[in-house]
């Protein structure tokens, strides 16, 4: 039997996130793993990677064919992965060659692990791409069952009271109270398009002459809450009102839902960073800050 090591890394940061179920997951990657490979017939064929939340195996199906094996546990972000996918199977998304919802495993195609959109040397170049694959995604009306941007919503205002009681920092208090006063203002539509959610340069890998997307943690809602990744990753303030402008002329979104549905983004951002005891994060300051000077601040 083929020993599964799990990645110190992804052992701490599920811990650190999860607690006791990270830890109960931890745990049962090795047994998971074991099964898995048995069931689907697949031999393990390189060295494994991991993200904060998966463990990914390298392997090939009793033809040979190529495969990853992702094993995560099961949880309100994972619920539909494979749903959004084979939604998107031919937009531009990884393909599911199988699944167990479960125990969260997914059986995929093999892309190219070691190229992603990060490697593009030109920011402007690969958040075109993103935009391109979300208005693809985003056409696709989310499945029954999928969990709803409008529950999501509906928690972060009723957890920002705590959230604004907990934060000394007057300059946090008033960016955090405005993200939450945006997110009312649109949070009775909050859409039901099929979203991404974690659409950034590292979830986009090469495969099949192109670009491919990996990774979703799907939800129904507005394509606004769809920007922030792109926006952050790779972060360069004097590029936020281009990017905010190109990806919105994109996907045909509305400016100013767009603005709240980010500010959403950012708020959220906070309420985890309070509940961890940390402070706002930086970048995501700048952002909202930049939005908060209304559409036209966000004309380069």
């Amino acid at each position: 039997m083929i020993e599964i090591r799990v990645p110190e890394e992804l052992a701490a940061t599920q811990i650190q996130y999860e607690g006791e179920a990270g830890r109960a997951f931890i745990e049962s990657l090795p047994g998971l793993a074991a099964e898995m490979l048995g069931r689907w017939e697949l031999t393990v064929d390189g060295p494994s990677m991991h993200g904060m939340a998966a463990l990914v195996l390298p392997v090939r199906r009793a033809d040979g064919t190529p495969a990853a094996l992702k094993l995560q546990a099961v949880n309100e972000e994972s619920a539909g992965e494979a749903d959004a996918l084979r939604a998107w199977a031919d937009l531009g998304a990884v393909h599911v060659l199988d699944d167990d919802p479960r125990n969260g495993s997914l059986l995929l195609e093999r892309l190219d692990s070691g190229r992603s959109l990060d490697d593009e040397p030109d920011t402007r170049r690969g958040v075109l791409v993103i935009a391109g694959m979300l208005a693809r995604f985003n056409a696709v009306p989310a499945p029954a069952g999928m969990r709803r941007l409008g529950d999501v919503a509906a928690g972060m205002v009723a957890e920002t009271p705590d959230a604004l009681r907990a934060l000394a920092d007057p300059a946090e208090r008033r960016l955090v109270a405005d993200c939450a006063a945006a997110v009312r203002e649109v949070m009775d539509e909050p859409g039901d398009a099929l979203l991404h959610w974690d659409l950034h340069f590292e979830n986009v890998l090469a495969g099949r002459g192109g670009w491919v997307a990996i990774d979703p943690k799907p939800l129904a809602g507005d394509p606004g809450f769809d920007l922030w990744p792109a926006l952050n990753n790779r972060f360069d303030p004097a590029d936020t009102r281009w990017r905010f402008d190109a990806m919105t002329d994109v996907m045909g979104l509305d400016r100013e839902r767009a603005k709240a549905w980010t500010l959403g983004r950012i708020l959220q951002n906070a309420l985890w960073s309070v509940a961890d005891g940390e402070g706002l994060d930086e970048d995501d300051v700048a952002v909202a800050r930049l939005l908060r000077g209304g559409p036209d601040n966000l004309r380069a």
